[in-house]
């Protein structure tokens, strides 16, 4: 299946050429969307000669993954897969989620919570929430809906090329759902950032990310 790895990449300098270089094993391609940067990635990824677009202002992340699967759209990938710049997301799990675009889904979910069970901490509150919200709007049970970590199979990829409005990862995953398209979770495993912030850290960042995927779930989506 001829695949894509598209890799949002902001302030990334700590991270993203080991990553890369763990992508690279695999012998797929993929694409790095550096998204305004303010330190040395751009250098690094210019330097190492890898695969990427430098973005001349910052698009955020649902405006950097549409960029990827417009991408993809426009050079024929029959699947993409969306992997974090920060090393979370381990490329050792792409295979899984590719079989299952292979076997018919049209959208796949690296979720962390399938077989495990989810802690308690106000980010999994956070999560919670959106599981309840997203099965009240769709009738469909989710466990891991914030989750990063997605292959889309061509059928979405079209879709997104021509059509995504969404904030982020819960409410895309809500209108795939209200839309009827296949999707699957696997279990995966996510390391802890080694290096660099998180958009997360900042807790008026969290609240407005919550705010807007409610709304949106609620009322749009």
């Amino acid at each position: 299946m001829n695949t894509l790895i598209v890799i949002p990449a902001y302030n990334e300098e700590e991270n993203i050429e080991a990553l890369v270089n763990d992508v690279k094993k695999y012998q797929i391609d993929y694409l790095i969307i550096n998204d305004c940067s303010k330190d040395n990635t751009s250098k690094i990824l210019d330097d190492n000669g890898f695969n990427h677009l430098d973005l001349p202002i910052n698009l955020g992340i649902a405006g950097v993954t549409r960029l990827g699967f417009s991408y993809a759209h426009d050079h024929g990938y029959d699947c993409a897969i969306c992997i974090d710049g920060d090393g979370q997301h381990l490329p050792s799990y792409m295979e899984s989620l590719v079989k299952e675009i292979e076997n018919g889904f049209d959208y796949v979910i690296g979720s962390r919570f399938l077989d495990k069970k989810k802690p308690w901490s106000m980010r999994m509150i956070g999560s919670r929430i959106l599981c309840f919200l997203i099965f009240l709007k769709t009738g469909k049970k989710v466990h891991d809906p914030t989750s990063g970590m997605r292959a889309l199979g061509k059928r979405v990829i079209d879709e997104f090329d021509k059509s995504m409005n969404f904030y982020a990862e819960p409410d895309a995953l809500c209108y795939l759902l209200n839309h009827k398209y296949n999707v699957k979770e696997v279990q995966v495993e996510m390391k802890e950032r080694e290096a660099g912030v998180s958009y997360f850290t900042n807790p008026f960042k969290s609240i407005y990310y919550m705010l807007c995927e409610i709304l949106s779930i609620i009322f749009i989506q």
